[in-house]
Order: structure tokens, then C-alpha cells, then sequence
């Protein structure tokens, strides 16, 4: 077999068969098949395409890559969550102890944000002490005893889609609909879980910016759950302004407490009760999602799922006092208003300019090397559809650069459209896909 001859077929529309992608993912991950002709595979896969069973066999050989996470000690049923990501996701810091609270096992492996802002490992660390280097002992035990563990990706962790993303992403092959569902499914099936809720972001702050698109994702991503024998739902959500109204570490922290106290943004205690009804029927403790999400609500009035955060959080070495009283978080020096530039009614968000702006004042990493400043960020106040008037305030800025937190007010300012006319907003879940 040569790689010669296997971008030639692909170039000229054919289908590879199992054993020749699994030639070509091995031979890629170990050196054996440069990157020039990987490279020249991609683009022959961008404008060819793959069908569905080629699109099992690539996610299946990137999965098999390295190593496959043994979750078989954990009793019960595993229930994984993934998100496509977006402007102030701090989803897994209140989803996961509410089905934890209602006898789910979680066991989620996470990974660290480039971008606006930190991954779901920054926000946990805004805990003193907080860590997800643990050992699969440790983690194991931990789901068993509390029911949620987070651990850090390991390296070892499907190497080929790490590797091969890596090559995607400088030769403008990444927006390819079988290339972005393997590449997230490999990850999930390599981390062992049984059934896998995915949140498929749409709108100007997520990777999908057409709702249609988002659609062909979440149906793409739910078949390969099935055809690789795991169960799979995908809810497609608006990212078209940001979620909740925190954006920054510590302070995404702050608002996803605030939630399981019963005090959260309507869009996203949405978020989560849908997300989690069907992580909770889907693991087996409710026959269908509207008694699980009765179920998840009590855990919120009756304060389980806050006290398991706790539970959770000391487990991995931090701090459970911030969970009862947030001002022990990283709080930034400086804290200053953007006012309302006119008066009417709030039209339009430029999400991702919200994001960068997150970014500009030290919240985010611009290289994998860069430092984040936990405390920094934005705290809306006003969103699509609602009326301001002029000189009121739109957000709060978070900052510990004077200089940082004008640039980044000044470029917020330019992410709002307002209009005097009254704004109608669509519906928060676009979709289900089962």
C-alpha cells in the first residue's frame, strides 16, 4: 500500500476502504507519511468529501491512535458532555455537579482554551489549589465516590487527530464537515465514556456561523455515536450573543454558582437543564427528558447540586469555601463602565468581538504559552432586545491594565447595534437531534 496511490483515488472521487485509512492514520501518527502528503490527502478529502462510512473509519483509527480511556471500573453508566465552544461557556462548572446530583457518573476529560478565554481546567483553577493532574486511580475512585471527575487530556490521548488538526489548520482544510465531526467524536470515543450529549453552537460567536450548518454537524456527530456503538443526542444552541452574562475566568465561575443557587441567566440554566435531561435519561435514572429536568431542578432548590461543586472541587485539591462565597475568586483591580452610546433597543451582539475583547484584557491566550489573568473580563448588562438609554450602562470591564481596559471598552462599544424599534429574539435551543 502507498500513500501515493491513496490520494490519487481520493482525488479522483473514490471511496477508501477501512484497512487503507487505517494505513494512513498509523502511518501519518508514527512519522512513517510526511505532512506534504497528508497535506495533499487533506485537500483531496475537502473537496471530495467522505461518506459516512469512511467518516466512521477515520474517527475510529484517530480514536485507536493512542491510548483508549478504561472507564470499566466505574460502576454504572458513563455520560460524557461536549461543546463546540463559544463566548462565555462556562456550562461543564454547572451541568456536571447537577447530574452528578442526580446519580450520573461523570468522568470528563478537559483540555485548556486558546482563544478569548480559558477552557473549562483556567475556570476551575480561579479555585486555589485546584488541579487536574491526577492519576486514573485517583480519578476512577473519585467518580465512584463523589459521581463527577475532571481530568486533564493526556497526550497519549487520541495523538493522531492532535497531530492532523495541527496540519489542518495551516493549509485551510479545517471547515469540512467529516474532518470536524472525527476530530471531535475521536476524542470523546477515546475517552470512554457510554453516551455522549454534544452542545452544537450556532451564530457570529461560534465555530458554526450558519444555523444550517450547525444542523449537518450535530447529525454527523450523533451517526458516528451510533455507528460506534454509543448512545448519542446533540443539542443545537444560539451563540449569536454571548451565554449567561459573564465572560472571563473567575468571573464565568462566579456566574455558574450563582446558577445552581437558583440565581442564574435564563439562557443558561436553559442550557443546562436541557443539556442535563438528557445526560440523566440517557444514563438511566428517568424514562424520558421532562422527568429528568423535575430532577434536576430539585437539586438546584434543595442545594445538592451546589454542595456537590464543593464536594467535587475539594476532591482535586481546592478550595470549597469560594463555592459558598465568591469573593474568595480572583477579583481584578480595576472594575469600570461602558455607557450606552444612544438610546433604544439593543439589535445585535458581534459575539466573537465580545470575546476578543475578553481576550484583550488578559483572559485568554493568544499562543499556548501565554499566561491568563484569571480575574479579567466583561459583565454584561444589557443584551439583544433589551431597551437602554443613552449614558446607561452596557457592561461592566474587569481589568488590571488601565491601558488594556481601554482598548478593550472601545472595541466593545463597536460590537452593539441598537435600532428603535423593538427586537424580536429567536428561540435559545434551535434544535434536537436524536
Amino acid at each position: 500500500m502507498r500513500m501515493y496511490d491513496l490520494i490519487m483515488k481520493k482525488r479522483n472521487g473514490g471511496t477508501l476502504t477501512k484497512e487503507e485509512i487505517e494505513y494512513m492514520v498509523s502511518g501519518f501518527t508514527s512519522g512513517q507519511i510526511p505532512d506534504y502528503q497528508m497535506s495533499a490527502m487533506m485537500m483531496a478529502i475537502y473537496f471530495v468529501g467522505m461518506d459516512r462510512e469512511e467518516t466512521l473509519y477515520l474517527t475510529m483509527a484517530m480514536a485507536h491512535s493512542g491510548d483508549m480511556l478504561d472507564l470499566s471500573k466505574i460502576d454504572g453508566i458513563k455520560v460524557d458532555k461536549h461543546s463546540t465552544g463559544g463566548v462565555g461557556d462556562k456550562t461543564s462548572l454547572t451541568l456536571t455537579p447537577m447530574v452528578a446530583a442526580c446519580g450520573i457518573k461523570v468522568a470528563k476529560m478537559s483540555g485548556r482554551g486558546l482563544g478569548h478565554t480559558g477552557g473549562t481546567i483556567d475556570k476551575l483553577e480561579s479555585f486555589e489549589g485546584f488541579s487536574t493532574e491526577i492519576s486514573e486511580e485517583q480519578f476512577t475512585a473519585n467518580v465512584n465516590k463523589i459521581g463527577i471527575a475532571i481530568m486533564g487530556q493526556t497526550a497519549d490521548l487520541a495523538p493522531a487527530d492532535k497531530k492532523l488538526y495541527g496540519l489542518r489548520d495551516v493549509t485551510a482544510t479545517v471547515d469540512n464537515m467529516s474532518l470536524i465531526a472525527s476530530s471531535i467524536m475521536s476524542k470523546k470515543l477515546a475517552s470512554g465514556a457510554d453516551a455522549i450529549v454534544l452542545d452544537v453552537k450556532t451564530g457570529s460567536g461560534a465555530f458554526m456561523k450558519e444555523e444550517a450548518d450547525a444542523f449537518d454537524l450535530a447529525k454527523e456527530m450523533v451517526e458516528l455515536g451510533k455507528n460506534a456503538g454509543r448512545k448519542a443526542v446533540a443539542v443545537i444552541s444560539d451563540m449569536d450573543q454571548p451565554l449567561g452574562y459573564a465572560v472571563g475566568n473567575a468571573l464565568e465561575v462566579k456566574e455558574a454558582i450563582e446558577t445552581l443557587k437558583g440565581n442564574g441567566p435564563d439562557d443558561f440554566l436553559e442550557l443546562c437543564l436541557t443539556l442535563g435531561s438528557y445526560m440523566v435519561e440517557l444514563g438511566g435514572m428517568a424514562k424520558d427528558e421532562k422527568e429528568a429536568r423535575k430532577m434536576l431542578e430539585q437539586t438546584i432548590a434543595d442545594g445538592s447540586a451546589l454542595n456537590k461543586l464543593a464536594e467535587f472541587i475539594e476532591a482535586q485539591g481546592g478550595s470549597k469555601e469560594a463555592v459558598f462565597n465568591t469573593d474568595l475568586l480572583p477579583q481584578a483591580g480595576f472594575i469600570d463602565k461602558i455607557p450606552a452610546p444612544r438610546a433604544g433597543y439593543v439589535e445585535k451582539i458581534a459575539c466573537d468581538e465580545i470575546g476578543i475583547c475578553s481576550l484583550m484584557l488578559g483572559g485568554g491566550r493568544e499562543t499556548k504559552e501565554s499566561e491568563i489573568d484569571l480575574a479579567v473580563g466583561l459583565v454584561l448588562e444589557k443584551k439583544v432586545g433589551d431597551y437602554v438609554e443613552e449614558g446607561e450602562t452596557l457592561a461592566f470591564l474587569h481589568g488590571n491594565d488601565k491601558q488594556k481596559m481601554e482598548a478593550a471598552g472601545e472595541r466593545f462599544i463597536k460590537a452593539y447595534s441598537f435600532t428603535d424599534a423593538p427586537v424580536e429574539k429567536g428561540p435559545f435551543i434551535k434544535g434536537i437531534i436524536r
